[in-house]
């Protein structure tokens, strides 16, 4: 795993910047996901497609049930002055979404206290603002995937800059909830079908 800690951190807490973000405590099986794609081409960070190029998918899960089984400290939330009213807007397309636009509230796939889902939806706290906002718009522009049906992209390509500044300035805002861990597998129907979460 040092190849992997070296980058994001002895227990996968991250680091104070967006290129290694918090991987520590996500489902296993979205985290097997994510280095499937760093390694067939869904994803696209060279250092990452090197690591992982040659590697058979026993040892990315692996690395991925690892990774799974911490929960270190989260990192100090964003600071940097956002106006109340964004936050506010923020919040509201987290917790209700946009029913105008047929845009479904985060909380309904990556759960109430928004620590993601078994077996397959990431948490959303304790990651920065512009990595939250950097990861959006590559799902919006197509150069990020997801296994078919790919949800976040169909609703990425729904949302604009104003939206994206909103969710990413609020949710790097969230303390660390009393349960970090991601919610267990459930019969749930989601608001549309998702790859990642087969139902």
């Amino acid at each position: 795993m040092r190849a992997c800690t070296s980058c994001h951190g002895v227990q996968g807490q991250g680091r104070n910047n967006d290129y290694f973000p918090r991987i520590a405590g996500k489902p296993a099986d979205y985290l097997f996901n994510q280095l499937s794609a760093f390694r067939d081409g869904g994803r696209t960070y060279p250092p990452m497609g090197y690591l992982l190029a040659f590697l058979p998918d026993e040892d990315l899960h692996r690395i991925a049930q690892y990774f799974a089984g911490f929960q270190p400290p989260y990192p100090n939330p964003d600071s940097a002055p956002v106006p109340p009213a964004v936050l506010d807007y923020g919040k509201q397309l987290v917790i209700h979404g946009d029913p105008s636009r047929k845009l479904p509230a985060c909380a309904e796939c990556h759960g109430a206290r928004l620590t993601g889902a078994e077996p397959g939806i990431p948490g959303l706290l304790g990651l920065h603002a512009s990595y939250i906002a950097g990861q959006m718009g590559t799902w919006r522009s197509g150069t990020r995937h997801a296994l078919a049906r790919d949800c976040m992209h169909e609703i990425a390509v729904k949302l604009n800059d104003r939206d994206i500044y909103a969710v990413s300035s609020w949710l790097s805002r969230q303390p660390r909830p009393d349960d970090p861990r991601p919610a267990p597998s459930s019969d749930a129907k989601l608001p549309l079908a998702c790859g990642s979460q087969p139902q």
